[in-house]
């Protein structure tokens, strides 16, 4: 007995034991989760899915990570940076931004299955991220930095871009990497007059207004980009600061993150920057310099040359009376470039002088031209100060709408578009030398926002496709600007009937901006901006619209951040001068072209009766091919018995109108008279009924067992028909949608009843 209590004791001690060890691993995995929880903070908006930011589960390897997430859309944004010091004077940052197929539940529908190179959209998107971080690098850090953001889940309501800006945010601020953040992004959208916060893609669609805001504290404009339906100025500006003011919530919660945080790394700015020799450089050429950007008759090409001849000079006496190594060489080279920065800027803050001796808002000199080679449908040239454009419209038929791949599909609601603009920089434009052939990402990003800047003065009911194509002829700032000014003017030589003229202008700013204390002592906003100006300052401000509104936007800045009185001040200024614009562009066209051109194209509507169909297309759609081989003309069914013809000229329409009235006659068909009655002959017996026909070159038509006889009859051969017999038939017409001849036999016979059987 004492021994069973004994081990009935040791088994109660080994359970004990168990639960001790349980509850201490319970009390662990407590204690770990709430370590998870504080490293998750969850940013509401009024009304609006929330947008929560976590780090510390994946990809702990990389310098920074976080995961941004509204909804079901998840994005996850890695960033990782080299320990060494590149050799180069500029910040080597690169964003990649992919939207896998596998985030929406899809397979990609090219022949590999996979992913392949990245599309439009995340070219875009990859190009907004990166100007919205690239601000708050520390001046002098160039090492190579990589920013990848995989969205991980797509639920098609939530845009994972504003996600991705923010996630981006969360993960360098918690990196070792050297930055100034945090910042925070949101998309304002206005519904029914009211300013919405991250509208849902359904939501956007009806939105007279798409803007992203990228703000840092203390309400601080970083970067705009958006679109808006010829929108007011004053509502417009009133979107960027309700933005701004709901971005720094975003901002607040990512500071919460801190203690996850890791110390900055310590890093020492490149060797090229020495103060000496900078000192010893700007004696050699700050007076030469002067004299150079206070020449008011040097334009582009004279003034980067004489520029050119002052470094040639001053790194030939270097060479000379130094025995200058490679890094001596390239110290120098960059000291002389920052001098021209600091003697440019100072000239324009100090002595209020712009190097071709303009007003800070005055425009260059603009000239327009329209209807330049017969053969196009629309075209225009639009020339401002060394700015050169040239914009062609082609129309086409709606079958050569754009179509958009699945991810841009799913993210944008868009199928297809109607309305597209190519942007083309040659490298002629800025007198180099350089490749052809596939666009790059700054063509891609200036092509999407002239795009942008015109879409919304498009009639949304135009029979065509409408590409306008805008080819670079010279560069010398703001060439997308110069892309909307031009393509509105061809828009309206094509005879399209858009709304209003629009027209775009680039603001720039030069500022005493003090790295220390974050502030700005002065600054001047400069109207119209040339290249080096856009080089040189520190915002490149576009904004297009009509005179009565505005339709699209893009600010880049290159300082963590500017005021919001500033970004008023830009506005207004673009505002005016926009409209100075159009008055200059209305003097050529006022409006689109009325008459018509004789190569304009033509389309019509064709109804053919529904048992036509088949005659006028042909096995396999083979008569569609041979009109349109015959005549260049495009027959598209649109409707069950509505087509769209789209022909290239008057003279094609009219040949193909003569083909397809051949066909739909050939068959000489006689007309029937509804509620006729005729012979018919049966061709064939099938047990629903018999197949009949009423003339020799007739298609057989069913006779159901239903229209047979009064009696219910369950096979044709019940009442001894075979086929060759002829019978009389009652003719009701054709069947409205299906084009069916309509007959029946028993409304020629008396009233009886009965079941008739098949024979036997």
């Amino acid at each position: 007995m004492t021994t069973k209590l004994n081990c009935i004791n040791l088994k109660l001690i080994s359970i004990h034991r168990h639960r001790l060890k349980l509850l201490k691993f319970c009390n662990c995995r407590r204690s770990f989760n709430s370590s998870v929880d504080k490293s998750r903070v969850n940013i509401e908006f009024s009304n609006r899915s929330s947008l929560i930011l976590s780090t510390g589960k994946y990809a702990r390897f990389a310098d920074g990570c976080a995961v941004g997430q509204i909804g079901d859309t998840s994005v996850m944004v890695t960033a990782v940076s080299k320990k060494k010091l590149s050799p180069s004077n500029f910040l080597p940052l690169v964003v990649d931004y992919r939207h896998k197929a596998a985030a929406a539940g899809r397979i990609p529908t090219n022949f590999l299955r996979r992913e392949l190179g990245p599309s439009e959209s995340e070219i875009l998107t990859s190009r907004l991220i990166d100007r919205s971080l690239r601000p708050f690098f520390p001046p002098g850090f160039s090492n190579e930095t990589q920013i990848m953001c995989n969205v991980l889940a797509a639920d098609g309501v939530h845009y994972p871009d504003i996600i991705s800006i923010n996630a981006a945010s969360a993960a360098l601020f918690l990196s070792d990497i050297p930055w100034n953040g945090p910042i925070g992004a949101v998309r304002v959208a206005m519904l029914d007059d009211d300013l919405v916060v991250n509208p849902t893609r359904r939501e956007l669609t009806n939105s007279s207004l798409n803007l992203i805001v990228v703000a840092a504290f203390p309400n601080l404009v970083v970067m705009l980009e958006g679109a808006a339906n010829n929108m007011l100025q004053h509502y417009f500006q009133k979107a960027i600061k309700f933005g701004v003011k709901e971005c720094q919530a975003i901002i607040k919660s990512i500071l919460q993150l801190k203690e996850f945080a890791k110390p900055k790394r310590q890093f020492t700015p490149s060797n090229i920057q020495d103060k000496n020799v900078f000192n010893f450089v700007k004696l050699l050429s700050e007076s030469k310099l002067k004299d150079i950007f206070l020449n008011k008759t040097h334009d582009k090409i004279s003034r980067d040359e004489a520029v050119k001849g002052v470094k040639d000079e001053i790194m030939e006496k270097i060479k000379t009376e130094i025995v200058a190594t490679t890094d001596v060489e390239n110290c120098c080279s960059y000291s002389f470039d920052n001098v021209c920065k600091q003697i440019f800027r100072s000239l324009i803050l100090e002595e209020n002088v712009r190097c071709d001796g303009r007003e800070f808002n005055q425009l260059r000199n603009i000239s327009c031209e329209i209807d330049l080679y017969r053969p196009l449908h629309g075209s225009a040239l639009f020339q401002r100060g060394q700015t050169q454009v040239l914009c062609t419209v082609a129309l086409d038929s709606i079958d050569s709408a754009l179509k958009l791949d699945p991810m841009s599909v799913l993210t944008s609601g868009l199928k297809e578009k109607n309305f597209f603009l190519h942007y083309e920089f040659p490298p002629y434009a800025t007198n180099d030398i350089g490749k052809g052939g596939s666009a790059m990402r700054r063509e891609i990003g200036h092509g999407a926002l002239a795009e942008r800047a015109l879409r919304s003065i498009i009639p949304s009911n135009f029979p065509f496709t409408i590409r306008l194509t805008s080819e670079v002829l010279e560069s010398n700032g703001s060439s997308s600007m110069a892309t909307v000014c031009g393509g509105s003017l061809a828009l309206m030589d094509a005879g399209v009937p858009i709304s209003a003229s629009a027209a775009g202008v680039a603001i720039g700013l030069i500022t005493d901006y003090q790295e220390e204390t974050k502030t700005i002592n002065n600054y001047k906003l400069l109207t119209d901006i040339l290249g080096i100006e856009d080089y040189i300052g520190d915002m490149d401000f576009k904004l297009a619209g009509t005179k009565k509104g505005i339709t699209a936007i893009q600010v880049d800045i290159k300082i963590p951040g500017l005021p919001l009185k500033i970004i008023m001040e830009a506005v207004d200024a673009a505002y005016q001068a926009k409209s100075q614009i159009i008055e200059i562009m209305d003097n050529v066209i006022p409006k689109h072209r009325e008459e018509k051109k004789e190569n304009w194209p033509i389309s019509e509507r064709l109804e053919i009766e529904v048992h036509k169909r088949g005659k006028l297309i042909g096995p396999g759609g083979i008569n569609l091919k041979k009109i349109m081989i015959k005549t260049g003309v495009q027959i598209t069914p649109t409707e069950d018995t509505v087509y769209t013809v789209f022909a290239p000229n008057r003279d094609a329409l009219d040949e193909a109108k003569e083909l397809i009235e051949t066909l739909l006659s050939e068959s000489n068909e006689p007309v029937l008279e509804f509620g006729g009655i005729y012979k018919a002959k049966i061709v064939e017996i099938r047990e629903i009924g018999v197949m009949v026909t009423l003339y020799e070159t007739m298609v057989p038509a069913l006779l159901h067992n239903s229209q047979l006889d009064h009696r219910k009859v369950s096979h044709p051969e019940a009442l001894g028909f075979k086929v060759g017999d002829e019978i009389n038939v009652k003719y009701f017409g054709r069947d409205p949608v299906s084009g069916v001849v309509r007959l029946s036999r028993k409304v020629l016979l008396g009233p009886t009843s009965g079941l008739v059987h098949k024979l036997q």
